[in-house]
């Protein structure tokens, strides 16, 4: 019994030690869930914050208490709207909650929640701070609001108001400070609404506009049709550039005033120059510190050096109340105009430069060969980038953009093969070489030439059937057959070494995009008819107008070759022993016979006024041999006293007096008498 009595003591007291854990364990568990909610209003807060951030107001109006919203004078969904015109609608971005803090508030069940938001205005970084409350509503958390929680002072039905001025564009000037892109004002037509009659009037006056300012009649129509335009008011259509349209006795028209990008040279220099346009959605997707409806530059200087010239917009972002008087200032910052820019360029010396070449395809290249400074750089032909910068009809840019010879291709900056002119390389590199000497004399019969039979019926051509030829003959007469044999009696090794020497793949630190060169498409000839076709400037060399320039420069600097500029103040760059100066002053030499000798080439450049250097080429393009085929025309030429001014003139496919040196002629003039 005693044994039973045992046994029955233990099984108690392991039932009372059972007991004894399940009443620890109630208390435990008691804790645990008291210390999961000791923020019974996290969901709340973080869901608050977040839609904040992310800037979906629909879903933080769902945090919001239904008591604070009716006490506000709001409805649910104008708190949506309110939030959504003034953070989306005035491009307030990048909203981060910081600094996020919660108390136990002074009403029992209630918190005080306070947090700092920074958020990205089109002024710049905005710090707020805030305070407000969450409240238990039946048996959710909520947040009690007001308008001060949109921005800190606000209250009942204040607006917020961003007032921008937008900076004055700089301008970008030539070498003697005038004016290539500027502002300028100019007469705008528009609309009175009101004033435009019934609907068959108005329908009529609609017509009538469109032919007079050569806009569509549906654009018209959609102009009128904006959210903001009412029966007063002036909606502007066209804006007049050198034109004066005929609207006299046109109901509802009237002239108003603008600030425009206006070019001066118009056509002389649009490639270089460029032009401003509206910024788009793919412009801030590349540049996301764009803002909609500002002026960016879309081509040439206007782009590349954008920033610069566009200057920071300024502006006052502010608390105002109904009747739309300030409360107060949350953010401003003051309008910095941009910056002007200096070019090497000469505005008088671009526009003589085009109209030599305007209506043909060609380029023109003015440079100082010993400082780099880039005077002029023309193509032909062009289009007014005061239509592109400020509202260009559909008709003029598909004439444009339709337009075969291509008017906005930057032929200075396009290679070609640059036929004759490379003849003066060529000599230099064979002088180098020690295999060519200004005396050195062929004989030469006939006007076609071939290496052997193995050229099967390939020949080398020239124009002059000069029987005896030296290095000088064969510039002044411009003689393949001379430089084709000099090419091959180099070798490919030698006038390749000496070729590599010009740089050939060199990128040009200028603020516009210019193709580089080419040797030859491999990295050798291949054959001797490409390495006798190379000498004297055809085979597979590719070389823009300004790349030619820059070449060429050698012979006015002793050898050294200066790399273009077309920044005023920018130090200039060169490559010194491209040639020896020997070798650079003996071709310049010859350079000058090719103008004083009346055989020469260049003879009609000829003046008693001035001493010219120059060298004359023709680069034939046509599918086989003994075949007539389209010929690009080249003119080098420079101040053989100076050494100051250089010309690169190209004519693609010249016809019977289109010559560049026959076009160039009151260009040379002018540059050489200046």
């Amino acid at each position: 019994m005693a044994l039973t009595r045992d046994r029955k003591q233990k099984t108690t007291n392991w039932l009372g030690l059972g007991i004894g854990a399940v009443v620890v364990l109630a208390i435990a568990g008691s804790g645990i869930y008291f210390a999961l909610n000791r923020e019974p209003y996290k969901a709340v807060k973080e869901a608050y914050l977040a839609s904040l951030e992310k800037q979906d107001y629909q879903k933080m109006t769902q945090q919001l208490s239904t008591a604070s919203i009716k006490n506000s004078g709001y409805q649910k969904q104008e708190i949506t709207d309110k939030y959504d015109a003034i953070f989306n609608g005035l491009s307030i971005t990048n909203i981060e909650a910081k600094e996020v803090k919660v108390v136990k508030g002074e009403a029992k069940g209630t918190f005080s929640l306070t947090y700092k938001l920074t958020m990205q205005t089109p002024l710049g970084e905005l710090d707020q701070n805030y305070q407000t409350d969450i409240i238990k509503e039946a048996k959710d958390y909520k947040i009690d609001w007001s308008p001060s929680l949109i921005f800190e002072g606000m209250s009942g039905k204040d607006i917020v108001l961003l007032e921008m001025e937008p900076p004055a564009r700089g301008k970008i000037q030539d070498r003697n400070g005038a004016e290539l892109a500027t502002n300028q004002t100019a007469n705008q037509v528009g609309l009175i609404p009101g004033q435009l009659g019934t609907a068959e009037e108005k329908a009529a006056t609609i017509k009538k506009i469109s032919t007079a300012l050569d806009v569509t009649e549906a654009f018209i129509t959609e102009q009128l049709s904006a959210s903001w335009v009412q029966d007063d008011h002036f909606v502007p259509i066209k804006t007049l550039i050198d034109e004066t349209p005929d609207l006299e006795g046109i109901g509802g028209v009237t002239f108003g005033q603008t600030t425009i990008r206006y070019y001066p040279l118009k056509e002389a220099a649009a490639q270089l120059v460029g032009y401003t346009g509206q910024v788009t959605a793919e412009d801030i997707e590349k540049n996301p510190t764009l803002k909609a409806n500002s002026l960016i530059g879309k081509t040439g200087l206007e782009a590349a050096f954008d920033k610069e010239l566009r200057g920071v917009e300024g502006g006052v972002l502010k608390i105002a109340d109904e009747n739309r008087t300030e409360k107060a200032i949350l953010i401003k910052q003051d309008t910095k105009a941009g910056e002007d820019i200096v070019t090497t360029l000469d505005g008088a010396v671009q526009a003589k430069a085009y109209e030599e070449i305007a209506g043909v395809k060609g380029a023109t290249v003015v440079m100082n060969p010993l400082e780099g400074d880039v005077m002029a750089l023309v193509s032909s032909p062009s289009f007014n980038p005061n239509k592109m910068a400020n509202g260009i009809s559909k008709k003029d840019y598909d004439s444009y953009a339709t337009n075969a010879n291509q008017p906005f291709l930057a032929r200075y900056a396009t290679g070609y093969a640059p036929g004759s002119t490379f003849k003066t390389i060529t000599a230099a590199i064979g002088m180098d070489a020690g295999i060519t000497t200004p005396d050195k004399t062929k004989e030469i019969q006939g006007e076609k030439w071939q290496k052997d039979d193995s050229w099967g019926g390939y020949w080398v051509t020239r124009v002059s059937n000069v029987p005896q030829v030296n290095m000088v003959d064969a510039l002044i007469y411009s003689d393949n057959i001379y430089f084709a044999q000099e090419g091959l009696e180099m070798g490919e090794q030698v006038f390749r070494a000496g070729l590599t020497k010009f740089q050939f793949d060199h990128q040009f630190d200028l603020p516009i995009e210019v193709a580089t060169g080419q040797i030859s498409n491999e990295q050798k000839f291949g054959s001797d008819i490409l390495l006798a076709d190379t000498a004297y400037g055809q085979g597979e060399l590719l070389i823009s107008p300004l790349q030619q320039a820059t070449m060429y420069s050698v012979f006015a600097n002793q050898g050294t070759m200066t790399f273009p500029k077309l920044l005023k103040d920018k130090e200039k760059e060169q490559v010194p022993n491209v040639v020896t100066a020997d070798s650079a002053t003996k071709v310049k030499e010859a350079m000058l016979k090719v103008v004083s000798d009346a055989n020469g080439t260049a003879h009609a450049l000829m003046s008693d006024s001035y001493q010219l250097a120059a060298k004359t080429g023709t680069a034939e393009i046509k599918e086989k041999q003994d075949t007539k085929g389209l010929e690009n025309s080249f003119l080098l030429a420079f101040d053989g006293e100076t050494n100051q001014t250089l010309v690169v003139s190209l004519v693609e496919s010249a016809e019977a007096g289109q010559s560049a040196t026959l076009l160039n002629q009151e260009l040379i003039q002018t540059l050489m008498t200046k």
